[in-house]
């Protein structure tokens, strides 16, 4: 008896309350289909069924079983489906969704390098500050600042990452110094969208861990990095930002790293770059690949910090074009 294909029918039928109809859907006899499953309760020394001229009904161990079944040969299916995409050209639509700085700082660049090596699967890329939900948005893999806390998720963290206090020379050279956490009170402030009114930074000491909250009335608010940190090039202001997004400012000087001897957040000390997808028995093929890609690429802190400047380099060339 072929176990497998016997699994098969008594699902069907478990979902379809029909002989006939299974029998139609496989292209055998409903007699078939009947003497398949009966010889599969033998087999399992169970009652899965029962049978009457009018209905079929499962009994509590087919209930149990039929349940359980259903999960695993999907996993069989998604089993065969990878085995057969790693022996062909890996291809297909991969929907990508991740935070607006590592989106615009750093993908686009690995991304045009990816194509080069798997030119037959293509990326959606689409970019937000917003939680998003993969399963019901159909995305493949989600890039964010802190590790999932939702059930039914696998993480893959990148690099763990600071955020650091920055502004122009040209601010700096017309406002006070920031010796201490609370001198920036007195300084023009560009601050990440949060909600409520209050805007605060934490101050972690790291010598004695304590935290300090400063806070502070922002001169210019934004619900996108990309635009703080372009106000702190123009000297609006001291901005709070991801350490790998103002690498190469800080190495170009066109932007000064402040209080360097001080952790600082707006949220939390935990943060970095995490990739998300669904927790599934089998990754699909493309999707390994892609993470492996860019995990080789931006995992590490020189890593990421290459990642970041290479993408700022190329930017300036296309602009000097």
């Amino acid at each position: 008896m072929d176990r497998l294909r016997a699994m098969e029918l008594f699902l069907s039928v478990s979902q379809t309350k029909s002989f006939s109809e299974t029998a139609r859907q496989f292209g055998i006899s409903a007699t078939a289909v009947s003497r398949a499953v009966t010889e599969f309760e033998i087999t399992l020394n169970a009652k899965l069924l029962l049978r009457s001229t009018r209905q079929v009904v499962l009994t509590e161990s087919g209930q149990e079983y039929a349940e359980q079944l259903e999960g695993l040969l999907l996993n069989i299916k998604d089993l065969h489906h990878n085995i057969t995409e790693i022996r062909a050209a890996p291809k297909g639509l991969l929907r990508v969704h991740s935070r607006m700085m590592f989106g615009l700082r750093v993908l686009p660049a690995l991304i045009a390098q990816f194509r080069q090596k798997y030119p037959e699967i293509h990326i959606e890329l689409t970019l937000s500050e917003k939680p998003i939900d993969l399963r019901r948005n159909q995305i493949d893999v989600d890039f964010r600042i802190s590790p999932p806390a939702e059930a039914g998720i696998k993480r893959r963290r990148l690099f763990h990452s600071e955020r650091y206090l920055v502004a122009a020379p040209k601010y700096l050279a017309n406002h006070s110094l920031v010796n201490l956490p609370e001198d920036i009170s007195q300084h023009d402030c560009l601050a990440y969208m949060r909600p409520g009114e209050q805007y605060a930074w934490h101050f972690c000491h790291t010598l004695d861990k304590d935290i300090e909250t400063v806070y502070f009335k922002p001169r210019h608010v934004s619900n996108n990095g990309m635009a703080l940190l372009e106000l702190a090039r123009l000297g609006e202001g001291i901005a709070l930002l991801d350490d790998y997004t103002v690498q190469y400012d800080l190495s170009q000087g066109s932007l000064v790293r402040l209080l360097p001897g001080i952790r600082i957040s707006n949220a939390t000390f935990e943060e970095g770059m995490y990739a998300t997808i669904l927790d599934t028995t089998m990754v699909p093929t493309k999707i390994r690949l892609f993470l492996d890609f860019v995990s080789e690429r931006v995992a590490g802190e020189s890593l990421r910090f290459a990642a970041a400047q290479t993408s700022s380099i190329q930017g300036e060339a296309h602009s000097v074009v």
